[in-house]
């Protein structure tokens, strides 16, 4: 199928018309047609990439599932799904976790934050309908499971997100009081928001929950920012990347535990030591005894940049495959993430990727590969 007939069947999101108004290049991704990158002077990853990383770029995510769970013993039955301690949370509060099956394997990864008197989910737009079946199935009839499919999600990031979204946006608090990790109800423009300091990037920023229908008016008040431009798919990938921060469906699948990802801390201290949670009796047992592979970062030398699917070699054994790769633009090389057996997973270890028949040097990594710059609490 060509891209143009993709684009066709894919659903639309409630921004679509305003990003080709804004010159934006769309191409199908989960299911939707969403834009990769801009035209014009500021257009282009490169361009988009940069801008985010020194002032505040505008991403439309509204693909996500946005989720609602609530009702009689919502939060024991939601805790039975996820390996996190829902009891901890605070209202606001906004944690990382999993859904995993029987065997361990992440069926997908998701935020759950605490509202009054239920929780607010935010799982992977490729994956939604698959975790809404899911959840349907293992949560009791008496929890409620509500699908928020008026509302758009919009992602501020970079350095000056807050400068900008201070500026148009109310609240009982001030914006600035938000750390990362926590959400609170505001008003932007006089719209009602929920708004978290969380996002995908590496960099500081919110995410943004809105009505679906007033998403191109305050998509147009945040671009009217001197500090903000909107930024495609490229860009937001490159970002992530440069974090060290896995993308479901390349870094993370069935066929992963969370323990060979790396996602170790989406695991809570109680859950570690009482299981009862899908997959336990696996990843308990790797907690314990590790891993035969695992997910490492790569550096690479020159511009050629390896890409999901390559094969990762020590000497003549293949001992790894690339998951995703790139060029950073904020280093100026190519770099990459790989599942490659333990016994070659040492930061410094030396390993070559195959590139288009060429077998090129690469180097293990610590990631992030580029400094995550949150607003925790406490920072000036």
């Amino acid at each position: 199928m060509s891209e143009d007939a993709a684009i066709e069947e894919a659903a639309t999101l409630p921004l679509d018309a305003w990003h080709r108004a804004k010159g934006a290049r769309m191409v199908p991704f989960a299911g939707y047609s969403m834009p990769v990158q801009y035209a014009g002077p500021h257009g282009g990853i490169l361009a988009e990439h940069e801008w985010t990383r020194t002032h505040a770029g505008l991403f439309d995510v509204s693909h996500m599932g946005q989720l609602y769970v609530s009702g009689e013993g919502h939060e024991a039955a939601l805790e039975a799904l996820l390996p996190i301690d829902l009891s901890t949370m605070a209202i606001g509060q906004v944690r990382y976790s999993l859904l995993l099956d029987e065997n361990g394997g992440v069926l997908d990864d998701l935020m759950v934050t605490r509202w009054e008197t239920g929780f607010y989910l935010v799982v992977n737009g490729a994956t939604k309908w698959d975790d809404i079946g899911h959840l349907r199935e293992h949560l009791p009839d008496e929890v409620g499971l509500n699908h928020l499919d008026e509302s758009a999600l919009l992602a501020l990031q970079g350095p000056e997100a807050c400068l900008a979204l201070g500026r148009v946006t109310t609240g009982e608090t001030p914006l600035s009081d938000l750390s990362f990790m926590r959400g609170a109800s505001f008003k932007i423009g006089g719209v009602d928001a929920w708004i978290s300091r969380s996002g995908y990037t590496g960099e500081d920023g919110f995410e943004i929950a809105i009505p679906a229908a007033d998403a191109a008016r305050i998509a147009d008040l945040l671009c009217a920012q001197p500090e903000v431009r909107p930024i495609g798919l490229g860009a937001r990938d490159s970002l992530r990347l440069e974090a060290g921060l896995p993308l479901y469906g390349h870094d993370m699948s069935p066929d992963v535990s969370p323990i060979e990802a790396g996602l170790t801390f989406g695991i809570n201290k109680r859950r570690r030591a009482e299981g009862g949670f899908p997959g336990a009796t696996r990843i308990l047992r790797e907690l314990a005894e590790g891993t035969a592979r695992r997910l490492v970062g790569l550096t690479l030398e020159g511009r050629a940049a390896a890409r999901e699917g390559a094969d990762v070699f020590a000497g003549d054994s293949k001992v790894g495959t690339v998951t995703s790769g790139g060029f950073s633009p904020t280093l100026g090389h190519p770099i990459a993430m790989a599942y490659v057996e333990a016994a070659h997973a040492a930061d410094g270890a030396e390993l070559e990727i195959e590139v288009r028949g060429k077998r090129l040097p690469a180097r293990v990594a610590p990631m992030p590969f580029v400094p995550h710059r949150y607003h925790r609490k406490g920072a000036a």
